[in-house]
């Protein structure tokens, strides 16, 4: 039952739940409100008083409206409104105080400072601060924390607003920051001085309302009024989470996020955020063709008619990639199919059912798990899967859900129920009674790569269906959800496509192994796996180089934008398909992306609906007979899941230091 209040804010009268803060108020009147310590996605803290205002009849002092609620004001004498003020002589003097505070050991090195250019300090330093110091004392100077490879620390800046702290204990899930001391010689520190382990962390770097956080790949680089800034999503899990992409020239320089609170709200995980260095290495610039068991290099003109000459005449099998947009594999199923082939998405083995969009994309949107009852993990490892989305499911169970896991026991930040690891156990679970609970029923893929997986995903739906849940199949691969969508799949799965196939055409799958004897065509941006295998290689652009469709996880459409252009001769994804089938007298029916999108929206209008989750029928997968043994993990390395990435020299780093992290300590630790 709502509970509305009035208040009068600066003489505007408004309606609000009693429940808000008097600065959630005042954001819904329109009225900023300073704050270096108050942030709406973490625990209040109430500790850094730039958000005084002054409530009228209240104590003769101004009130931390991030601490004050609207229920606890009281009315006029004659029942009026509660009125708040704003910007009175007493708040603007308060602020001023607050400033002059905080700017006593605040160091003078904005010029040199990462931060500079988009810190909290600085513009409320504008508006608040004075040119110059009563205090003639030496500032104080603390020293630097070694957190790790990610995020740099210049602690002499901190202002002890506690943001990292809240986030990494709260959504993050470690326990390894905190504060010591007290007045002078309080200072954020971490546990005996560990770095941190979350693949989370590179976020307090956003938090940080002073330059004491800065992100390490990225400082000293660009100064933020230099940058180009690009909208677009994330490609390396399936959450697709929205981020922007900071270009210079056409270095992409970094990466950061976007609000989207359907989706990843304002978090991305550090994979997303620090892989820009594998976009410059490694890159496939020139197209190349196999002779004698080398590669040469080749021009555009010649690397065509090779494909085509190899292609004419022969049965020929399509594999998409799990960084291809959709319309690579739209191009891709209408070119090979065009030619008598067959094409498959599913490059992991996964049996997912072709053409049921909720058995492979389920029923359940990422926003269910906020108000779940209970949760149930089949088969998966959200926190190597989906870092931001297991932050989600570590908010429900802090809120009271019951997590339940069917897999191989590792630390997800949050404790489970821990039903079993093998696929016995989740014919026991299907067993129970489920029946009214509400929840979201999760199915990883590392479930679904077996034999059986196709019955594993019939005792999910089983389990869904008896407890009157939603279903949500976490993918990995940022492409496809959307390659499916467009029927890039083949009856008998993988096997089936590559079954006999003299020629392989290859859109960007690096995991697959393909039959010695097959004349491989390697599509794709990076040096990799794929193009290890290739006769002919034809390098296409990256994610943030061409203007993609990604379909995520919970089956949202929405659009990755061209940040920047790709190197060399490479060339985006769908011209490169258009211009090979004009070669093999098999023209494609467009000649622009637009073209091409009309296309795919006429034949498949859902993908039209951009960041619109549609509602999928519910059609149930036989619940069949399960096999032995564990559930596999999906992914092995969560820092080195795709080309990018393993193209990155941070993210090789970070993966050893993980490696290292597992080994047993030796006896003194």
């Amino acid at each position: 039952m709502s509970d509305l209040r009035k208040i009068n804010i600066d003489g505007q009268v408004i309606e609000v739940e009693g429940a808000m803060t008097l600065i959630q108020a005042c954001e819904i009147a329109g009225i900023e409100i300073p704050r270096f310590c108050y942030h709406e996605r973490l625990s209040i803290a109430g500790n850094c008083r730039m958000c005084l205002v002054e409530v009228v009849g209240g104590p003769p002092k101004p009130t931390a409206s991030c601490a004050m609620q609207v229920k606890d004001l009281r009315p006029g004498k004659d029942g009026e409104p509660p009125v708040v003020k704003t910007n009175s002589p007493m708040v603007k003097k308060a602020r001023e105080g607050v400033m002059e505070f905080l700017l006593i050991n605040h160091p003078l090195d904005c010029p040199i400072c990462d931060q500079g250019g988009e810190c909290d300090l600085q513009d409320q330093a504008m508006a608040y601060g004075v040119d110059f110091s009563r205090f003639r004392e030496p500032k104080r100077a603390t020293e630097d924390l070694n957190l790790g490879p990610l995020v740099e620390t210049h602690m002499t800046r901190c202002i002890s607003c506690t943001r990292c702290v809240r986030f990494t204990t709260e959504v993050a899930g470690i326990h390894q920051m905190g504060q010591t001391g007290r007045g002078e010689d309080a200072e954020i520190t971490s546990y005996l001085g560990e770095t941190l382990t979350s693949n989370m962390q590179g976020n307090i770097i956003d938090l940080c309302p002073v330059g004491a956080l800065v992100s390490k790949p990225y400082s000293f680089t660009a100064r933020p009024w230099e940058l180009t800034k690009t909208e677009s999503v994330d490609v390396m899990d399936a959450l697709g989470s929205n981020i922007r992409v900071d270009t210079k020239g056409r270095d992409v320089m970094r990466i950061l996020p976007r609000n989207h609170d359907g989706v990843n709200e304002e978090w991305i995980n550090d994979k997303s955020r620090f892989v820009f260095d594998g976009l410059r290495r490694q890159r496939l610039d020139t197209p190349y063709i196999r002779e004698n068991g080398k590669l040469r290099k080749a021009d555009w003109p010649e690397a065509l008619a090779k494909v085509a000459s190899a292609m004419k005449g022969k049965k020929v099998a399509g594999l998409v990639g799990d960084l291809a947009p959709v319309e690579g594999a739209f191009a891709l199923k209408q070119m090979i199919e065009g030619l008598g082939g067959h094409v498959e998405s599913r490059t992991d083995g996964a049996k997912l059912p072709a053409g049921n969009r909720s058995g492979y994309v389920g029923t359940a949107t990422i926003a269910d798990i906020d108000t779940a009852n209970f949760i149930v993990l089949i088969g998966t490892n959200p926190r190597a899967e989906a870092a931001v989305l297991n932050s989600r499911i570590r908010r429900a169970w802090s809120r009271g859900a019951d997590v339940t896991r069917v897999g191989a026991p590792v630390d997800l930040t949050y404790e489970v129920i821990e039903a079993g690891a093998d696929r016995a156990a989740l014919a026991d679970l299907a067993k129970q009674d489920h029946s009214g609970k509400g929840g979201v029923v999760i199915v990883g893929q590392g479930a679904l790569i077996g034999d059986d997986g196709a019955a594993i995903l019939g005792h999910a739906m089983q389990i869904t269906q008896a407890a009157g849940a939603k279903l949500l199949v976490l993918h990995t691969a940022a492409a496809r959800v959307g390659a499916m969508d467009v029927g890039a799949v083949t009856d008998g799965g993988l096997a089936a496509a590559l079954d006999g196939a003299d020629v392989v055409y290859n859109l960007g799958a690096d995991e697959v192994e393909i039959a010695v004897g097959a004349f491989v065509v390697y599509q794709g941006s990076h040096g990799d796996r794929g193009a290890h295998r290739a006769d002919v290689i034809l390098p296409a652009a990256a994610y943030t180089e061409e203007n993609g469709l990604f379909v995520n996880t919970e089956g949202r459409p929405q659009l990755a934008v061209r940040a920047s252009f790709p190197p060399g001769q490479a060339k985006e994804n769908w011209a490169i398909l258009r211009a090979l089938s004009a070669e093999l007298d098999a023209t494609l029916p467009f000649d622009s992306l637009a073209q091409l999108r009309r296309a795919l929206i006429a034949a498949h209008p859902h993908l039209g609906q951009i960041d619109v989750v549609a509602e999928n029928d519910w059609a149930s997968v036989e619940a069949g007979s399960l096999g032995s043994g564990d559930f596999a993990d999906a992914v092995d390395d969560f820092y080195l899941s795709n080309p990018i990435a393993r193209a990155s020299s941070l993210m090789a780093e970070l993966s050893a230091n993980a490696k290292m992290r597992v080994t047993d300590k030796i006896a003194a630790e």
